[in-house]
């Protein structure tokens, strides 16, 4: 099939599922997320003055279409050289480089566009800094990751997580705007992007394997050295909570400078890392690979897990943006939640007939 009969073919949908969407979401709320934390600091450093919504909104916007693009890009170049393993994974039978709907040269063009066009446009409308880090997750996703440790690693998703970790690092480097400099990318002028990279790249293992825990037996057919059947679900599980461990230990790490955004702010934000480290390390404890599957297939505490990471990581990210604009109502948000948890577990009385 040609590039041309190929793209007759292939429905709109087909094209951009392999970008894959639902990835493409989180991965944007996290460069969303940031960029609102460093123009939020910049403006309790400045007094609390000075804050530029629709330049900050601006900021977003390009990121959105830039991340949107050049990360599109890298999952459809991993659909071109993923399609022989793919028919053989019920997760992935139905994407269309699988069916054989989008032929090879017309996914590699495809992803090739979207690839360039998302870096040239982060250069263009924010900086190279944000289109290198950008630049370096394609590159990284495909020959890394894909082409490599994919088919020969059983730490492939580990060290491919470093790929998925640059959206922090992109949205801090638009959002600095002129204090980065293409001449060193790697000082974006604070440690926290650095953080934020480093709680993606530690999230990203137990967040993958406690899907991979049900799924092993497809990894295995379709040859791909994924953890659970290498080493076996108990080693999956003893790995995947010292990463849950390694997640609580960053509330250890400054995230937060007292001097700029104010002590109840950094204290307050130590806190919430804290609780919602145990709780999401308390989803990987209960995993039982013993609990008898669901309809699907599923083991349901593990699956429960996966998408209690999900929630995890967004909250990471959305509470510090909260804590950033107002601690006082963080807390009195965090004290209605607390009060309806609390009063969704008392036991209601029964009305007696008498």
């Amino acid at each position: 099939m040609g590039a041309t009969e190929s793209m007759a073919k292939a429905t709109f949908s087909d094209w951009f599922q392999m970008m894959k969407p639902g990835v493409l979401s989180l991965l944007q709320i996290t460069a969303m997320c940031t960029i609102l934390i460093h123009d939020l600091i910049v403006w309790n450093a400045a007094g609390r003055t000075g804050f530029n919504l629709l330049d900050t909104m601006e900021t977003m916007a390009i990121v959105f279409v830039g991340g949107y693009l050049t990360a599109g890009g890298a999952h459809s170049f991993n659909n071109v050289l993923d399609r022989d393993l793919d028919p053989m994974m019920k997760r992935t039978e139905n994407r269309a480089m699988a069916r054989g709907v989008i032929s090879p040269t017309a996914g590699f063009i495809w992803a090739l566009f979207l690839s360039v066009a998302g870096t040239l446009w982060l250069i263009e409308f924010a900086n190279a800094v944000a289109a290198f880090w950008a630049a370096f997750s394609i590159m990284f996703y495909v020959f890394i990751y894909t082409l490599w440790l994919k088919r020969t690693s059983v730490q492939n998703i580990v060290i491919g997580g470093i790929a998925g970790a640059t959206p922090p690092l992109v949205g801090w480097a638009a959002a600095a705007g002129d204090a980065v400099s293409i001449s060193n990318p790697f000082d974006l002028g604070a440690i926290l992007p650095w953080l934020m990279f480093s709680l993606i790249f530690l999230w990203t293992p137990p967040h993958f394997w406690a899907l991979a825990l049900y799924r092993s037996e497809q990894y295995k057919e379709a040859g791909v050295p994924m953890m659970p059947w290498v080493h076996g679900p108990q080693r999956t599980l003893i790995e995947m909570r010292v990463y849950a461990l390694l997640l609580i230990g960053i509330a250890a790490m400054p995230w937060l400078n007292p001097a700029e955004v104010g002590e109840l702010a950094a204290y307050l934000y130590t806190l919430i890392v804290l609780v919602l480290g145990i709780w999401y390390n308390q989803s990987v404890i209960s995993i039982d690979i013993f609990e008898t599957r669901d309809a699907d297939g599923r083991i349901p505490s593990a699956a429960r897990s996966f998408y209690i990471s999900l929630q995890y990581l967004t909250l990471m990210f959305v509470s510090l943006v909260c804590v950033l604009y107002s601690p006082e109502l963080t807390i009195f948000i965090l004290t209605l939640v607390m009060l309806r948890i609390l009063s969704a577990r008392i036991p209601k009385k029964r009305n007696s007939l008498r």
